[in-house]
């Protein structure tokens, strides 16, 4: 079980306004910028990122049809805001991982209980080869 579509939807419309302001300096989260697959816009999605030994894993809390998650693949990556930091992402790979190792401890049990186990995986680009529309 992933969190439920009517969560989504209201956090698109009022919590994100805020998130998104706070998020790119909080620990454990970030800015997503990318791409929409059909309408070529550019969109900021504030979410949960943590970092890699090669780029950043981000949770899928509203399941793999999220609109971020499917723009993030077809585009192959995007950009990440995060602790004052911003980077290009690429090689996104959708992952399904039950134990959810490659989070931090502390998420973990917060993940499980949400029944969170897929996460994207993404690369940080060496000169960046995400291109927005």
């Amino acid at each position: 079980m992933v969190l439920p579509k009517t969560l989504a939807r209201f956090n698109r419309v009022a919590t994100n306004r805020v998130a998104g302001r706070i998020a790119p300096r909080m620990p454990g989260m970030g800015l997503l910028t990318h791409v929409g697959r059909r309408s070529g816009r550019r969109y900021r999605t504030p979410l949960n990122a943590f970092p890699t030994r090669d780029g950043y894993v981000l949770p899928v809390t509203y399941g793999a049809d999220s609109d971020w998650v499917r723009n993030v693949l077809a585009a192959g990556g995007g950009e990440l805001t995060t602790r004052g930091r911003t980077v290009r992402l690429e090689d996104a790979r959708l992952v399904r991982d039950r134990t959810r190792a490659a989070v931090p401890a502390v998420a973990r049990p917060l993940l499980g209980l949400a029944g969170v186990d897929q996460f994207v995986f993404l690369t940080e680009a060496a000169h960046g080869s995400f291109h927005s529309a």
